[in-house]
């Protein structure tokens, strides 16, 4: 398995503080074997930084932007006060999906009876390629069983590959949620608005799940329960529109928003 000697300029990376400075604090780069990177007192935090201490402790677990790199002295430099608090997340998640993925390929190479590198030769470069990381091919093939032999990867690791995808990766579901105000002045207003609910529950996806309650007329609410925010949404507004496509056609109105108390 071939690994970078340095990280690349703008990159985030992961760090344990081993010393603090007056001056400055020395980080080992997790996902750089042996490999020290340095953060100013300038790149600590926005504003004067009167101790640093206040800041940055020794063992503390850090994110970073790599600001410089020279490899010819072995230099890192990196920022602290340049990595915003999504891209802290965005990265800490990244980095613990690493280290999971990392602790399932070593259960499969020993069932497969073979080493790291042979893995990475037979077949996780090319997962790599085609899911962007190791971690979303076995989070894809927990969602999708298929998924492997339907992107036309062969071999005997698959269905080991499958079988610990699914037994160690559970898949995160979300929640959104609104609000509807429903009326219709027809003579059969009640039955039009049963029928309008009842399409709106219906979804393309079979792991997309709508509901719609009834809160004391004319108000409902409506839940979408997705593998993801987006998806979610698509599914709340496709919901909503055929609410709104049966309602305005039997001589009725509708309004949503997010929150109750609108």
């Amino acid at each position: 398995m071939m690994q970078k000697d340095y990280p690349d300029e703008g990159e985030f990376v992961i760090g344990t503080v081993n010393k603090v400075q007056s001056y400055g604090a020395f980080v080992t780069l997790d996902e750089y074997k042996n490999r020290e990177g340095f953060i100013h007192i300038a790149e600590i935090a926005s504003g004067w930084v009167k101790r640093i201490r206040n800041h940055i402790k020794e063992k503390q677990k850090v994110v970073c932007k790599v600001m410089h790199i020279d490899p010819a002295k072995g230099h890192v430099d990196l920022s602290l006060k340049r990595v915003n608090e999504h891209q802290k997340r965005a990265k800490i998640k990244e980095w613990k999906n690493g280290q999971k993925a990392s602790r399932l390929l070593t259960m499969l190479s020993e069932e497969l009876q073979m080493n790291i590198d042979e893995c990475y030769h037979e077949f996780v470069e090319n997962l790599i390629q085609k899911y962007g990381s190791l971690y979303e091919a076995f989070e894809e093939t927990a969602y999708d069983p298929d998924t492997l032999e339907t992107e036309g990867f062969v071999g005997s690791w698959i269905e080991p590959f499958k079988r610990i995808a699914q037994e160690n990766i559970a898949i995160q579901y979300v929640d959104i949620k609104g609000y509807l105000d429903i009326r219709s002045w027809s003579d059969q207003g009640i039955a039009y608005i049963r029928e309008a609910l009842s399409d709106a529950e219906q979804s393309e996806y079979e792991d997309v799940t709508i509901e719609v309650h009834y809160l004391g007329a004319p108000h409902y609410s409506i839940i979408v329960q997705a593998p993801d925010y987006k998806i979610a949404e698509e599914e709340l507004k496709k919901a909503v529109g055929r609410i709104e496509s049966v309602i305005k056609e039997h001589n009725g109105e509708i309004h949503f928003h997010r929150k109750m108390d609108e």
